[in-house]
C-alpha cells in the first residue's frame, strides 16, 4: 500500500494576502506539509516485509521435514497468516507451513480462520473459510495443501 498525498489547489494570491511574500510562504507551508505526509508513510512501508521474507524469518533455524496430509486439530496452539501465501500452524515444538492449493490470494494477516471438520485432524482436503476481523464479513475460502513440518535440529 502506498501513502497518499493531499493536494490542495486554489489561488494563494487572494486580495487580502500580499502575493510578494504571503503566497510564497503559503506555498512553502503546503510543500512542507506534503513532504511530511510522504515521509511518515515511508517507515511503515520499509518495516513491512514481503510474505516470503517473513516466512523465512519465522522459520529461521528450523529444518523442513516430509510433508504430511493431516495435523492434530486440538494441538494447534497458534496460527500465523502470511498474506496471499501461506498459513503457519504451531503445534508444540513442530511448526507446520501450509501453502493452500486454492484461494491463497484471499489470505490476509488479519483474517479469522474458520475450520469445519468432521474429524480430530485438520487435513489437506479441508476447506477453511476466512472472516474479516474488522467487519466480520466473509472474505473467501481456501483449500489447504500439504503441511510441511519444521523442527529445530537436534543436537
Amino acid at each position: 500500500m502506498f501513502g497518499s498525498v493531499l493536494v490542495i489547489e486554489g489561488s494563494v494570491d487572494e486580495p487580502h494576502m500580499d502575493s510578494s511574500n504571503g503566497g510564497h510562504a503559503m506555498r512553502a507551508t503546503l510543500c512542507l506539509i506534503g513532504a511530511m505526509l510522504m515521509t511518515t508513510a515511508l517507515p511503515v512501508q520499509a518495516a513491512r516485509l514481503a510474505p516470503e521474507a517473513r516466512i523465512a524469518k519465522e522459520l529461521s533455524g528450523r529444518v523442513a521435514g516430509k510433508p504430511v496430509d493431516c495435523i492434530p486439530l486440538h494441538q494447534i496452539r497458534s496460527t500465523e497468516i502470511f498474506e496471499r501465501t501461506a498459513i503457519l500452524y504451531k503445534v508444540g515444538s513442530t511448526w507446520y507451513l501450509n501453502r493452500p492449493t486454492s484461494g491463497a490470494n484471499f489470505l490476509d494477516r488479519d483474517d479469522i480462520l474458520v475450520t469445519d471438520t468432521r474429524s480430530p485432524n485438520l487435513c489437506s482436503i479441508d476447506i477453511v473459510r476466512l472472516i474479516d476481523q474488522g467487519t466480520r464479513f466473509p472474505g473467501g475460502s481456501i483449500g489447504l495443501g500439504s503441511f510441511v513440518p519444521y523442527n529445530k535440529p537436534k543436537g
